[in-house]
């Protein structure tokens, strides 16, 4: 520490500068919680990506159970991929209807 109080001037206007910018920080965050808009939006956008990831999980799970009894069925026309993708997609359907009841309660 210096006699002439440079030292501690120069310190308190440090402390002032760290703490404007933790203050910035916190009002950012803060406005970020109150835009209640923006975060449906985001809450929308990952439902829909994990609703997508599910379907092209269950269509590629039913295109290869499809392959196998294709495989093992001699001829049935019953055998194609039409019924499984129609169970697929209305399985989409149902997930898309829950997470939006759920996005609406939560």
């Amino acid at each position: 520490m210096t006699r002439n109080g440079t030292g501690d001037t120069e310190a308190l206007r440090e402390e002032i500068q760290r703490t404007r910018v933790e203050l910035g920080e916190t009002m950012e965050a803060l406005a970020a919680k109150a835009d209640i808009k923006k975060r449906l939006r985001s809450s929308a956008d990952q439902t829909r990506e994990r609703v997508r990831d599910q379907a092209a999980v269950t269509v590629a799970r039913m295109r290869a159970q499809t392959g196998m009894r294709r495989d093992a069925a001699t001829g049935d026309a019953r055998s194609g991929p039409a019924p499984f993708l129609a169970l697929a997609a209305g399985a989409v359907v149902a997930a898309v209807i829950l997470a939006i009841i759920q996005g609406r309660r939560g």
